[in-house]
């Protein structure tokens, strides 16, 4: 129910306040949704304190299996699983299908969309929901991992940007790719070199940017 309740005050927050900024800048929209998080989390953390709570691992995914170079837990790989599939399901609903075409279509041009019937609004508001959900999602399936606490997605965000940076900006699939291979490089670096596995993700940012500044994905505009 979480994913639900999260797209639900997602549709809320952007009828209410995101829309107002639609003709401005994006920048102003990025930090009306960064200063909101920052009271969400204020205010969870006060209520709840730091430490966090434990969310136990469904039976049916308890255990493990060896791979002779690792011991890969069952949870962890069906999060894998579960995540790749979500991502490329959205990918997928987005550049494959009428809804997605209408989707773009309303990014690029809203007007000339709304006259063909679309209701625009209504659709924005609906993916942004689906949008936060999604994000809810990622919360629910990391709390077995990293246990529920207001903090558990404040050292994302900062990731996150990097992904979508060089991913390329706008770039589902760029994304999705990015986000999976500086995940493996990450991991890799944690086993071989510990030292630089905070700063890997961003070194590769810096290098990207030089090399192809709209982002691997990205198109030049």
């Amino acid at each position: 129910m979480a994913p639900v309740a999260v797209g639900l005050l997602g549709i809320l927050l952007e009828k209410t306040m995101l829309s107002r900024l639609y003709k401005l800048d994006h920048l102003y929209g990025l930090l009306l949704t960064f200063g909101l998080a920052l009271i969400l989390e204020g205010a969870f953390r006060h209520q709840y304190g730091v430490s966090g709570q434990p969310y136990p691992i469904p039976d049916a995914l308890k255990g493990g299996q060896n791979l002779g170079f690792m011991f890969l837990p069952n949870y962890r790989a069906w999060v894998v699983v579960a995540s790749l599939t979500v991502c490329f399901g959205t990918w997928f609903a987005i550049e494959r299908t009428k809804l997605g075409a209408y989707l773009r279509a309303a990014t690029e041009n809203p007007t000339l969309v709304q006259a063909f019937g679309i209701n625009v609004p209504v659709m924005v508001s609906l993916t942004y929901g689906f949008g936060v959900a999604l994000a809810g999602l990622a919360g629910v399936l990391a709390a077995p991992i990293y246990q529920v606490s207001p903090l558990m997605g404040t050292n994302l965000i900062i990731i996150v940007f990097a992904v979508v940076v060089i991913g390329g900006m706008g770039s589902i699939l760029g994304a999705i790719v990015t986000g999976l291979g500086l995940g493996l490089l990450e991991g890799l670096t944690k086993v071989f070199y510990p030292e630089a596995s905070n700063i890997v993700v961003f070194v590769v940012m810096a290098i990207v940017l030089l090399i192809k500044p709209a982002g691997l994905f990205g198109r030049e505009r």
